[in-house]
């Protein structure tokens, strides 16, 4: 068909319902139960047929219901208030506006390549998302100015659909931009906003799309745009599909076409925080930016922008890092090479552990941190992995001090406590719960909510669960053409009084979602318990390439049908934001089954906890830091299995999860006295809800990221700024000289006092001489490495201490001297080691040089 002339049907509305426009329009419904209720009372089954979606309800629903709201003053007042909250909150003074008045005018940009923010907006497939989601949400709440980038997906992440033997297979409906909730950024001339990204022989133009997350703007770019080619106009189509050559052209588009959006949109971020490595190429157009309008040569932009740019890494394992072949990478960046001045090598450099190998592949998260000053793993154990993981980039580094910290997940406490919980909340917490989640004192108060009430609410969402996971199984089953019989038995699985367990998550072998079916006699015996029955639902999707997770799903449908399951195991397809919230709200206890430490974080859990729901899970991830014996169960003891004994692992973790099951869960939550009350359950319960809620939440994490990356980079960028980058232009010239210089740093000797015992409590002495060639004692730190000795005569966990300059000796030669404490007795060591040391280094180690002795 030729010669289509495009026009659009907009919603009409009564001018008394004309403000339900703008509000569809801003997400922050999503969050805010009474604005959830406006929509429900438009029409509650167009509001469940259409996900949520409130740009489409309007645009569906029959004109006379909208004349008979308008005509309702209830509604109308409903409306009202409303929209009188939503203006409360864009334009109230938030934490930001408090806690940092010196920061005006300031921005941070976002990049995410999916954001799960609501399910009416389809462009997010798991954790990733959600977690991306949740820190736009509480960067709003607080007030952050956070500015996010993202891809707009026509197809968003696969449905899942499940044949009557268990096999997964993908569906893909093709989302309808105009009925989302998300509006086209228009210039003065009403012409739609796009930006172009320089492929090898033709330009790729994006249009961009706004979508408003509360004060938040994620700003998504579309390249399904006819100016396109054809291939090139499927950038956008899909999340996590196609070949290498398509996911590096949809990198560069979201991190260097992001960037490029921002400033068409006269939005120039402070600040880059990069959540996984996928956006790694803006650090790229951060350089060509700062040549271009810093005039700085190829070092010196990596000094002048670096600081400003944060990684998140949310990968365990190194087969979650996207790679690329040089050749690909020689073909997509020698252009932008030769505008830099440099030779593509150079760029390639950045990408790999060994700069000088032209065969080796091209990491995107070793491009994210050469070009970040500042990166971190989501848990506290997940540092510790990262660090190993990285370690070999540090190789003279013991691995606890290679320069990757932590910051711990968190969830936005109200898209996720259900509004039975929320309400109890507020009676019992106060109103601050909901607004200072990090403040302690409310949550405290959560043992004042007497026992009947705190039990009664939770059972009403478990109620609302098992009722949901009815309706969301008939239609299963009416999908897959089963008989009426089972349809029938879909209406009654389930038993609405008994413990209820849920395990939901990306189905991948390493979440170990069968290592409950090991032994399905022993699994018998306690879910079909007549006295002590147990519900078990499931949900998840598999990648479409990842055969062993979509084997998993098998293998829980088998056992299903011919273990006589049917009744107490049920698995629901097409997991997404809505299931995951009547699980999370409704289950008794939340099973994750990882196996350790490959759960960077995991943050499903979290969310179960804020609703009352009790954890058993293997200490991975988060739950390192939330578990305690009185807050749920662990399962093992936190070992970790070489891959050799994985097997083992297996057997030996499934056997615990059985006994705790029996000996400890199960007759927890059903030990009751007269008035049918789990007293010891509940206890947990509050005892978790007390212990999690001030932490595990987002606006916990900003204000860490606030701490601990945001502030510190923004005050180290700001200096670089002045006096058109001259201290980034120094720093760079010191860091070419320091490494021209370095290969003659030595220790050229070592001594302490004449002696081998010390008495705990007094002092060792020790000298070192060092030559510095042409360097000077201002550009060195000299440093003692101390700690017990271990069996294999290396220092472990070991301590710093820095050595003071105690004279000259001789032409580029010093002495230093330190007195090392003796606080405990054993075998202790010492060495010497020297780092380069200038006042504009974010760390000692970003030179990656050590001189040890």
């Amino acid at each position: 068909m030729k010669n289509i002339r495009r026009y659009s049907v907009v919603p009409s509305l009564p001018k008394a319902l004309e403000p339900l426009r703008d509000l569809t329009y801003n997400l922050w419904w999503s969050w805010t139960p009474d604005a959830i209720d406006l929509f429900r009372r438009l029409d509650l089954d167009l509001w469940e047929s259409c996900e949520h979606n409130p740009v489409q309800i309007l645009g569906s629903i029959e004109q006379e219901k909208l004349a008979a709201l308008a005509e309702d003053e209830s509604y109308v007042s409903h409306l009202k208030r409303v929209t009188d909250a939503l203006q409360s909150y864009m334009t109230a003074p938030a934490w930001y506006e408090k806690h940092c008045p010196n920061w005006k005018g300031f921005a941070i940009g976002y990049f995410s390549l999916e954001y799960g923010v609501t399910e009416c907006l389809p462009i997010y497939s798991g954790g990733l998302g959600v977690l991306a989601g949740d820190h736009l949400k509480s960067a709003s709440d607080l007030g952050l100015p956070l500015v996010a980038v993202g891809l707009l997906y026509r197809w968003g992440y696969f449905h899942q659909r499940l044949n009557i033997d268990g096999h997964q297979r993908e569906e893909t409906r093709e989302n309808d931009l105009h009925n989302l909730p998300i509006r086209p950024v228009l210039d003065a001339a009403g012409q739609h906003v796009s930006i172009r990204v320089n492929l090898p022989g033709r330009p790729v133009t994006a249009r961009i799309w706004l979508a408003q997350v509360g004060r938040v703007p994620l700003y998504l770019l579309d390249a399904n745009v006819p100016e396109n080619a054809p291939a090139d106009r499927e950038l956008t189509s899909q999340l996590y599909s196609g070949d290498k050559d398509m996911r590096i052209r949809q990198e560069i588009l979201l991190g260097m076409g992001g960037l490029r959006a921002l400033l068409a949109l006269d939005i120039a971020p402070y600040l880059h925080h990069l959540n996984e490595g996928h956006s790694a190429f803006l650090g790229l157009e951060r350089l060509r930016w700062a040549k271009e309008n810093l005039g700085l040569n190829w070092e010196e932009a990596i000094e002048a922008t670096a600081s400003g740019n944060i990684f998140t890494t949310h990968t365990p394992v190194p087969a979650g890092i996207d790679m690329f072949r040089p050749d690909l990478v020689r073909h997509y960046f020698t252009e932008y090479a030769r505008d830099m001045g440099v030779d593509v090598e150079r760029v390639l450099a950045l990408g790999r552990s060994r700069p000088g190998d032209p065969n080796e592949d091209f990491s995107m998260a070793i491009l994210a941190l050469n070009l970040s000053r500042y990166a971190n793993g989501v848990s506290r154990l997940h540092g510790e992995v990262a660090r190993r993981m990285w370690g070999h980039l540090w190789p003279e580094l013991p691995v606890d001090e290679v320069p990757i910290g932590h910051v711990t997940n968190g969830v936005h406490v109200r898209s996720w406590v259900s509004r039975d919980m929320a309400q109890l909340y507020d009676r019992y917490l106060g109103a601050r719960w909901a607004r200072d989640n990090q403040d302690a004192g409310p949550w405290e108060r959560a043992f004042s909510i007497p026992d009947e009430e705190l039990w009664r609410t939770h059972e009403r969402r478990r109620e609302r669960l098992v009722a949901f996971a009815r309706r969301r199984l008939e239609e299963q089953l009416l999908e897959r053409g089963l008989s009426r019989h089972e349809v029938e038995v879909a209406r009654e699985v389930l038993d609405p009084d008994a413990l209820t367990i849920g395990f939901a998550r990306r189905f991948a072998t390493y979440k170990r979602a069968t290592l409950l079916f090991r032994d399905l006699e022993r699994l018998k015996a306690i879910l079909l318990d007549k006295d002590r029955p147990v519900n078990l639902i499931f949900a998840g999707k598999a990648h479409p390439a990842d055969e062993g997770g979509k084997a998993l799903i098998r293998e829980i449908i088998h056992a299903v049908q011919r273990q006589g399951l049917r009744r107490r195991v049920v698995f629901l397809e097409d997991y997404n934001v809505n299931v995951a919230r009547y699980l999370v709200q409704g289950v008794d206890l939340w099973l994750n089954t990882p196996r350790r430490p490959m759960e960077a974080s995991g943050t499903s859990g979290m969310k179960a906890s804020l609703n009352g729901a009790l954890n058993c899970s293997i200490l991975d991830g988060w739950w390192v830091e939330g578990y305690d014996p009185s807050l749920g169960w662990a399962i093992g003891n936190g070992e970790d299995y070489p891959e050799a004994a994985w097997a083992t692992q297996d057997a030996v973790e499934a056997n615990a999860l059985y006994t705790l099951l029996e000996k400890e869960i199960v007759p927890t939550f059903y030990d009751r006295g007269r008035d049918d009350l789990p007293r010891d359950w509940i206890r947990m319960m509050k005892s978790a809800i007390a212990a999690h809620g001030p932490f595990f939440n987002t606006n916990r994490m900003l204000c860490s990221y606030w701490d601990n990356c945001y502030f510190p980079a923004a005050t180290k960028l700001q200096a670089f700024r002045r006096d058109d980058a001259e201290r980034g232009k120094a720093l760079a010239h010191w860091k070419a000289g320091t490494r021209r210089e370095w290969p003659s740093i030595a220790v050229d000797a070592l001594s302490h006092q004449p002696t081998t015992e010390i008495p705990s409590g007094h002092g060792l002495t020790v000298e070192a001489t060092v030559r510095l060639a042409a360097l000077v004692p201002e550009d060195v730190t000299v440093e003692c490495y101390y700690g017990h000795v271990d069996s294999e005569g290396s220092i472990r966990e070991g301590r710093v201490l820095g050595m003071e300059l105690a004279a000259k000796v001789g032409d580029e030669r010093y002495r230093y001297t330190a007195t090392l404490p003796c606080t405990s007795s054993g075998e202790h060591g010492y060495t010497i080691r020297v780092l380069p040391h200038h006042r504009d280094l974010v760390n000692p180690f970003e030179l990656h040089l050590v001189r040890w002795a």
